[in-house]
């Protein structure tokens, strides 16, 4: 490989050269610290030479006392004529700012460096005036720079490269401020040399490399020096393929950009979250297939399995396809989800309710069953994220939730309804749904479809002595917040607390906690023939459980009944419906009632008998919120 290197000072670098970012090259990611690490740096050099020297004039002249300082390399790639980066973005944008703020500051005194310090930053390469580092999408932000339009007024909205160079160049001029004025004044005869010094003294080697091996290079560069993201690797990868020419009519680039830009402004670096989940979607049946994609997914794209589907390993015809139509479809679908998550929507609010309940894997679920312009969209959204709010909470209100089987599980699930039609959809899931239940009641055998086996989804016998202590807290206030939103919606009342309180807020006095109805004293332990034991295990069954507010938690503590009966007023609805005042005042939840035929009554005393009761209602209200009507019972 013939590699040509270079010396050149900042005043050679940009000088009648354009430099255009590769699509090769990662945004533009530098924030404060490395900013300020660069400039301390430069400055530390810079200040212990000016002691010795201050006493000289500053003119150009002089400056060559200064020793060089070595900024590092940068690697280019010439293509018809067009100088590309392949390494060095950061650094060069960097400097490129800092020039810019040198340049305001020139301007600010009037001074006559103005002109040369502009033409380190554009100038003409040709019959045009183009900056020398050409950031084709964030010209805009460049340009307001130069103009001094005020940070807060600059638009960002091209993407995160913008955002970075706004945010940084506020911070290099904060800190040319500190180094270069005393006071509010510039120290012109310091400015001026440091000016000098910057521009002659700061030394670039530069690198260039042929064409074919840019791609080599790029992967040396990631595995030896500061390690690219995958989705970085890969974008280079693929936009790699495609003639430059072509990609530039094509604008492949910002097909790229336009699909990965609204994932990064969920989260930096977001992209190789969807990628994980786009291709554990896809490709993954197992967990072992899944893990693949958990490192290098970049890699693993080109491999036969996912390579025989995507068709992307040395095709450009195939990544335009995918740049074209695959990616933009799964990345709007990744963004949309990803809202559903974050507010409810009330086309599919299991994928809220999922997200609550912690079941993140959903998006591998809801990205599988979808395909490329699929018309049941919104039906499969829908079908698939009520599907897994029923199998997770089914399997924890019966006690057998285990948590190391739920991801091979979730991929079994994604692999059978992998972009089938949305009729399947709910088959499937009640299909798992049974077959996780009968590997834990150590029945591996299948029954036939028509016996009661096949049929049960959800068994009073599992559920009836199901407590506290045998679930996970979160999902715990998470089944009450549910019963909660269903009484709301059957009373045709709002809820007094948001679902996603309910479930996560948690402080001391301001958060909900799980409160026992029978509180532990002589009283209630004699309900239970004194056996301590036995009132332990009773007293931590979900009927004997309810959500209180911190404050109504504490100061209820170690009442008996009768006395916290008068507490639960006006806290949440299923608190309320063991008072006897819900039952005449409120019309709603009479009529409630009478539709939804559900045995609900005051209860003056709570012993046994009455937690059992309790414990039947909520099985009831379960068998109605998670669709399985047909296992609904009338008596204990």
């Amino acid at each position: 490989m013939e590699i040509q290197p270079e010396k050149q000072s900042l005043n050679e670098t940009f000088s009648n050269k354009v430099y255009y970012i590769d699509f090769y090259q990662r945004d533009y990611k530098w924030t404060e610290e490395p900013v300020k690490r660069l400039l301390d740096d430069v400055f530390y050099q810079f200040d212990a030479n000016y002691q010795k020297y201050q006493s000289f004039d500053a003119i150009k002249n002089n400056i060559n006392k200064y020793p060089w300082y070595f900024m590092n390399t940068y690697i280019t790639n010439t293509v018809d004529g067009r100088v590309f980066i392949v390494d060095g973005q950061q650094r060069l944008t960097t400097i490129t700012l800092i020039l810019i703020a040198l340049l305001k500051m020139a301007e600010d005194i009037k001074s006559d460096l103005s002109r040369w310090i502009e033409s380190k930053i554009y100038g003409y390469s040709g019959p045009n005036k183009e900056f020398w580092l050409h950031h084709a999408a964030h010209l805009n932000v460049l340009e307001e720079l130069m103009k001094g339009t005020p940070l807060n007024k600059i638009d960002t909205s091209s993407g995160l490269t913008a955002r970075n160079m706004k945010n940084n160049f506020g911070v290099i001029c904060r800190i040319l401020d500190q180094r270069l004025r005393d006071g509010r004044i510039i120290n012109e005869h310091r400015f001026k040399t440091f000016v000098y010094y910057f521009i002659c003294r700061l030394v670039l080697i530069n690198l260039s490399v042929e064409s074919q091996q840019v791609p080599m290079v790029f992967e040396v560069i990631n595995d030896r020096g500061v390690r690219l993201k995958p989705h970085e690797i890969l974008k280079g990868n693929l936009l790699g393929q495609i003639d430059k020419n072509e990609m530039e009519r094509g604008n492949y680039p910002e097909k790229w950009e336009n699909s990965m830009r609204p994932i990064n402004a969920i989260k930096v670096d977001g992209e190789d979250d969807f990628f994980r989940y786009f291709l554990k979607a896809k490709f993954a049946d197992s967990k072992n297939a899944g893990s693949d994609f958990d490192g290098d997914y970049h890699r693993e794209i080109f491999k036969n399995r996912v390579n025989d589907h995507l068709k992307l390993q040395h095709n450009p015809a195939g990544v335009k396809t995918f740049l074209e139509k695959i990616l933009p479809y799964y990345s709007n679908l990744y963004v949309r989800i990803n809202s559903a998550t974050e507010k409810q929507d009330d086309r599919y609010p299991c994928i809220f309710f999922n997200k609550i309940n912690s079941l993140d894997n959903q998006f591998i679920l809801l990205l599988s069953a979808c395909k490329v312009g699929d018309e049941e969209e919104e039906e499969k959204l829908r079908l698939v994220s009520e599907g897994l709010d029923q199998i997770s909470s089914l399997l924890q209100l019966q006690g057998i939730h285990d948590s190391n089987r739920l991801t091979p599980l979730i991929l079994a699930i994604s692999s059978e309804i992998r972009e089938k039609p949305a009729s399947d959809i709910k088959k499937v899931f009640r299909e798992h749904l049974q077959k996780e239940i009968a590997y834990h009641r150590n029945s591996l055998i299948d029954p036939p479809a028509d016996s009661p086996a096949k049929q049960q989804m959800f068994s009073w016998n599992m559920f009836r002595s199901m407590t506290v202590i045998r679930m996970n807290y979160r999902f715990i206030r998470y089944f009450f917040a549910r019963i909660e939103l269903f009484l709301s919606h059957g009373m045709k009342q709002g809820m007094k607390h948001d679902l996603k309180s309910l479930v996560t807020k948690s402080g001391p006095v301001t958060g909900f906690h799980i409160e026992h109805i029978l509180s532990h004293n002589p009283e209630n332990l004699a309900l239970f023939d004194d056996d301590e034991e036995l009132f332990d295990q009773e007293r931590n069954r979900l009927g004997g459980i309810l959500l209180m507010k911190g404050r109504d938690n504490i100061s209820s503590n170690n009442e008996v009944y009768k006395e916290k009966l008068q507490s639960y007023a006006n806290t949440l609805y299923w608190n309320e419906t063991l008072r006897q005042d819900t039952y005449k005042s409120k019309l709603d939840f009479q009529k409630f009632i009478k539709d939804s035929k559900l045995p609900f009554r005051a209860l003056d005393q709570f012993g046994p008998k009455e937690l059992q009761e309790r414990q039947l209602l909520l099985f009831n209200l379960a068998c109605l919120i998670w669709d399985v009507k047909e296992c609904r019972r009338d008596a204990p």
